[in-house]
């Protein structure tokens, strides 16, 4: 298992105490959270982009509902 080191400056000490006291949580788990969740946005994007790729590339359709059942 990694260990890694974050600096913080007084800010940043008062905004990570808040959300520990927020989500009930200690800082390592948050981390992680906030890790995942940005993972996951990074994600999301490259399925946008990949669609709206296909959009102008005419190769997306509308499909009727009782097609698809």
């Amino acid at each position: 298992m990694g260990v890694t080191s974050v600096r913080l400056n007084k800010k940043e000490e008062r905004v990570l105490e808040f959300l520990k006291e927020y989500f009930g949580c200690d800082a390592s788990t948050l981390m992680k959270k906030s890790l995942w969740d940005l993972y996951e946005e990074v994600k999301d994007r490259e399925i946008v982009e990949d669609f709206e790729k296909r959009e102008r590339d005419s190769k997306t359709a509308f499909l009727k509902f009782e097609d698809i059942v």
